[in-house]
């Protein structure tokens, strides 16, 4: 890492760049995020609003007209790098590693225990270090439409299309185009799915007879 480089560990984290997650800065953030995630998963808010209050509070971006629904329990590292668009869902366990950008859309489904990491660790221990050494991430986009199968991993820097389904238990590793269904360690496309216009309500009747 250059010794001449005076960002802070938070800055070159969000560019995606050797950090070291154990920074002073750092931890307060993360400790910040669990104080709420805390609230979230064992007070359990009885109302929708309280439960929104929460997400706002942790989340980076969210559309408060139409929040997401998050079933707790839920965990996140820092949570303002996570945006989840408006109508989107994700069951219980959903777990995000966020120390780059988590882009959800809107409408997205994830299933139980669905694991999104935007963090990982270098491949030589040398540099890795344990606790000492430095991490990187890489951001993750989930297009509008997508659903999330129950125990799924997406790996640091995917970006999987809008429409397109992720088979339970996969783990992603690449790139998802739009209109597929993925599957499997590494998930690779086992079927394409049917284009339909905006508002081809006979198409949808077909699909749900």
């Amino acid at each position: 890492m250059d010794s001449m480089d005076k960002r802070t560990e938070k800055e070159k984290m969000l560019a995606g760049e050797l950090y070291h997650a154990f920074d002073k800065t750092l931890m307060n953030d993360r400790q910040a995020a669990k104080v709420l995630i805390n609230k979230y998963n064992t007070q359990l808010a009885t109302t929708l609003e309280g439960r929104t209050e929460l997400l706002q509070q942790l989340l980076g971006g969210m559309d408060e007209s139409d929040p997401p629904f998050i079933e707790p329990p839920f965990y996140c590292d820092y949570g303002y790098n996570i945006h989840m668009g408006s109508g989107s869902y994700a069951n219980f366990g959903f777990t995000v590693l966020d120390a780059c950008r988590v882009e959800i859309g809107k409408r997205v489904l994830i299933g139980p225990n669905v694991q999104v990491y935007a963090a990982t660790h270098p491949l030589d221990g040398h540099v890795r270090k344990g606790c000492t050494g430095p991490e990187f991430g890489a951001p993750i986009s989930i297009g509008d439409d997508a659903w999330v199968g129950g125990a799924a991993i997406i790996c640091p820097g995917v970006r999987i299309g809008n429409n397109s389904v992720i088979g339970a238990g996969s783990v992603v590793t690449k790139d998802v185009e739009p209109y597929v269904v993925v599957a499997g360690n590494p998930a690779k496309v086992i079927r394409r799915l049917e284009r339909h216009a905006a508002g081809d309500e006979a198409a949808v009747e077909k699909l749900g007879s």
